[in-house]
């Protein structure tokens, strides 16, 4: 008896294996990443491409809510960024000025949250997240649309802006009259949106933009698949030494009195059996993982008795604390509360910051508010929020 074989039967099964092999080997090696380029950036006499985004008034925002204004003008810009901070008072301005003649203006945050790590962002308070989009419009005042691209940046794909912030005009038709910046100054006060006032106004007119291209300067988009160099950065970070060393009343006196460092110091007293402490404690890495590479230092002090030095150290190397950490080198905490500071009652954590020199601008009995810490050292005069 004979056994007959369909061919093409043969060939499925093959095939068939052939994928199960493979789906079952790149399961365990992990699959190829797609190789991706920075989009080209939209060319003058391109139409505009349509989006659908939300806005953080809760309304999703199209190209086609904007078809009464005679010029829609988008901005690529975002929350971190010292550049874009630089010029969002002007572009403020800009809103307001030509509101009037029925100009619209709609910034878009292109920046995908997972390629953005904390070293970056040492000149903000806040981060490029759609929460943090938020706050910052409700901080500034912002009177215009401001929308989130960042978990697929459609948008910025289709627009292909190259740094923060990058502008965009179009005249009634949607069609591209300029591409650039906001002006060439960055500095808060040295320039008034000259480029793209011009650039509107000569839309308005109906007369060509004498310069409708112009480079722009400012942070790179954070592109989705550009995030290794945050995976990178933060095996480096867990990867550093995390110490304990101990101190004397002297030392502490010290630190308070910051007369060498020239930076602005954060100091928090805490303890492993301190509930609050403990709950704020990550807080703190990130802030000084923010601010570490500016002109500021963290620095903790563990208020727990001697024989549980082992206990801080092993909870300071869980939270990658790579700062510089401290133990009061007695059990006697009141000589410690009295070397910190005389109207401090004892209750923990507490908290100080303070300037070279010694000056304290902030102390708090009872745990911080992570935002409003943020808020005062990048609003302090030895940080600032530009370059």
């Amino acid at each position: 008896m004979y056994l007959t074989i369909d061919l093409n039967i043969m060939k499925k099964l093959l095939k068939a294996s052939l994928f199960f092999l493979l789906v079952l080997f790149y399961s365990v090696k992990g699959f190829p990443q797609a190789t991706h380029t920075e989009p080209k950036t939209l060319e003058i006499g391109n139409r505009a491409p349509d989006f659908s985004l939300q806005g953080v008034d809760g309304k999703t925002y199209n190209l086609k809510d904007f078809d009464k204004a005679p010029v829609l003008v988008i901005i690529f810009s975002c929350n971190h960024c010292p550049t874009a901070q630089a010029y969002e008072d002007r572009i403020i301005a800009l809103a307001k000025d030509y509101k009037p003649k029925g100009v619209a203006v709609v910034m878009i945050s292109p920046n995908d949250v997972n390629a953005l790590n904390y070293s970056e962002l040492g000149y903000s308070d806040m981060g490029d997240s759609f929460e943090e989009m938020k706050l910052r419009a409700e901080d500034k005042g912002f009177t215009f649309p401001y929308l989130y691209d960042g978990d697929e940046q459609k948008a910025a794909l289709a627009y292909g802006p190259v740094a923060t912030p990058h502008c965009f005009v179009f005249d009634r038709n949607r069609i591209l009259r300029y591409a650039g910046r906001v002006d060439g100054s960055e500095k808060p006060g040295t320039g008034k949106g000259e480029d793209i006032r011009n650039a509107i106004d000569a839309v308005l007119a109906g007369e060509s933009v004498k310069t409708p291209v112009t480079k722009v300067f400012g942070c790179s988009i954070k592109w989705s698949w550009k995030d290794e160099y945050t995976k990178r950065l933060y095996k480096q970070w867990a990867e550093l030494p995390v110490t304990l060393e101990e101190i004397e009343v002297q030392g502490i006196k010290e630190l308070i009195k910051n007369s060498s460092s020239g930076k602005l110091r954060l100091i928090n007293i805490w303890a492993t059996w301190c509930g609050p402490c403990i709950t704020e404690f990550p807080d703190m890495v990130i802030i000084d993982r923010m601010y570490r590479g500016r002109p500021f230092e963290f620095i903790s002090i563990s208020a727990d008795k001697q024989e549980r030095k082992a206990d801080v150290l092993s909870f300071l190397k869980v939270q990658q604390a790579s700062n510089k950490n401290y133990i009061f080198n007695k059990d006697d905490v009141y000589e410690m509360i009295e070397a910190v500071d005389p109207d401090w009652q004892g209750g923990l954590p507490y908290t100080l910051l303070v300037e070279p020199g010694g000056k304290i601008i902030y102390k708090k009995q009872d745990t911080i508010d992570p935002l409003e810490m943020k808020k005062l050292i990048v609003g302090n005069k030895y940080i600032g929020r530009y370059y």
